[in-house]
């Protein structure tokens, strides 16, 4: 398949990118743009598929000023033109296995009693796993790679993002009514595009040599 986007495109969206310390609120990301940025969480890889997530966009402008206090007063979560507040479903049990095959089957045209024995491979892994496994964590680490994709398409996009961990989940689950849902709060990422005099927009990328990162065995 030919390349959509060429290496040195990649590396050179991948440059321009950076954790956004200030966005110019008056920019609002196009609303197509928005919705493929929706679809590349959507189409975000995880564990057997199974998407132990849910990603919160934040609108409400009240709401989101409210959130900077929980954010240790960083502002881009009011600012950017989009907040996401990345979460994990609390409870990952047979019913939500049993729900996530039967959407498989109806997706891939197949019967659920073909897809049974995947099924019980997935609930086996997670009642008895093949090593310690912390239901939470495991959740959590999938989070990570749909924010990994979302900020990548993000930058090919030309659009500003800011990975956040500085923030309190537990206000954050109570000011939004995530626990009442079933989810709890992981990392957050705001998106717009950078404002005009945020210093570290210029301030050259600091990564250690790529012989020093890159081992091959």
């Amino acid at each position: 398949m030919t390349s959509v986007v060429s290496p040195d495109q990649l590396l050179q969206q991948l440059h321009w990118r950076y954790a956004t310390k200030k966005f110019d609120p008056t920019k609002k990301i196009p609303q197509e743009v928005w919705e493929a940025l929706e679809k590349s969480l959507v189409l975000a890889p995880s564990s057997f598929g199974l998407q132990p997530w849910k990603f919160f966009v934040v609108t409400n402008p009240q709401t989101r000023q409210q959130l900077v206090a929980h954010s240790w007063n960083q502002t881009q979560v009011a600012d950017a033109s989009h907040l996401v507040v990345l979460a994990i479903k609390k409870e990952i049990n047979d019913a939500y296995v049993d729900h996530y095959v039967q959407h498989m089957a109806s997706v891939r045209e197949t019967s659920v009693e073909n897809l049974a024995g995947f099924g019980n491979v997935v609930k086996g892994f997670l009642t008895n796993p093949p090593y310690p496994l912390d239901l939470e964590e495991w959740a959590k680490r999938q989070v990570y790679v749909a924010l990994g994709q979302l900020m990548t398409s993000a930058a090919l996009l030309g659009i500003d993002t800011c990975p956040m961990e500085g923030f309190a989940p537990a206000k954050y689950d109570e000011t939004l009514g995530l626990t009442e849902l079933g989810y709890a709060s992981v990392v957050l990422c705001p998106l717009g595009y950078r404002a005009t005099d945020d210093k570290y927009a210029v301030m050259p990328k600091v990564r250690f040599p790529q012989e020093e990162m890159v081992q091959y065995l």
